[in-house]
């Protein structure tokens, strides 16, 4: 069983939703948008911003459809053949899980790329959580990702995160080793004999007080640096039910990455905007 809504003027595919679903809270839209259940002319979409012309057929899918084989269009950030950029939609794995071996980001960019004379092979350069979005990077060899790999530590990497309060000082760095416990699944923030260093840098760009959008850049790279060390500071990230509270969306999306290309030694960028849902977290507290 399916809603199916015809675009009548120019919109974003969010507002649209929430306009002609009046009867459906915010949070229900965008979990049935973070799922892969809205289709515009029968193709899934998960960008909240995705544009909408007079003329398109927008379907909303059933939450207990299975959903596993529906194509979902990856935004292609940048392609040469050898790296392959995409902008990531909050709540799609980056890569397979024990328990989820088809929906998740290189799965449906391989299927999107391939065709019946070309099969298409990648290998993730990096990895986002599921719930962050924005900017992931991946390579067609395994050659091309070990020499992408070599020069990491000299890639930028520019992060957008919503928190809760006002981070102290406005622009600063956190200097905390990170120790990963196993059995919680959550990074322990302080000295640890088995601690690895971690560098994170932090301005704010907006605040009300209440909440506050800051850019982060890493310096290292460790599994949830920037959650833990925001929570650390005393201003966890919105919507991280790990180091905060949960809510409808986790405000952290990955905004820009800068890399050495191995090949032609040339610079290469992608940015992803904030998507609209980010943005709202700083206006809609939970």
């Amino acid at each position: 069983m399916s809603d199916k809504l015809r675009v009548t003027e120019t919109a974003t595919l969010l507002k649209f939703l929430n306009s002609k679903l009046t009867d459906w809270s915010r949070k229900k839209i965008k979990q049935r948008l973070q799922t892969g259940c809205v289709l515009v002319n029968g193709q899934a979409f998960t960008q909240h911003d995705q544009p909408l012309v007079n003329g398109d057929m927008v379907e909303i899918l059933s939450a207990a459809k299975n959903i596993s084989t529906t194509t979902i269009k990856l935004e292609i950030l940048y392609n040469d053949g050898e790296i392959i950029i995409i902008n990531k939609p909050a709540g799609l794995l980056s890569v397979a899980t024990a328990t989820e071996t088809k929906r998740h980001a290189l799965a449906l960019l391989r299927q999107q790329l391939s065709s019946k004379q070309r099969n298409i092979k990648l290998w993730p350069v990096h990895r986002l959580d599921r719930d962050t979005s924005g900017v992931l990077m991946f390579a067609t060899s395994r050659e091309m990702r070990e020499a992408v790999m070599s020069n990491w530590p000299q890639a930028t990497k520019t992060y957008l995160a919503v928190v809760e309060g006002t981070p102290s000082p406005a622009k600063g760095t956190i200097d905390q080793p990170l120790l990963m416990d196993e059995r919680e699944y959550k990074m322990h923030v302080g000295e640890h004999p088995n601690a690895k260093s971690a560098i994170t840098h932090y301005k704010i760009q907006r605040s009300d007080h209440q909440r506050s959008l800051v850019e982060v850049q890493l310096e290292t790279g460790r599994q949830h640096q920037i959650r833990a060390h925001l929570a650390w500071l005393g201003t966890p990230v919105v919507g991280d039910p790990r180091y905060g509270k949960n809510g409808p969306r986790m405000g952290l999306h990955a905004f820009s990455l800068s890399v050495t290309h191995p090949t032609t030694g040339d610079r290469i960028s992608a940015q992803a905007p904030a998507p609209h849902d980010l943005q709202l977290l700083l206006s809609k507290p939970a």
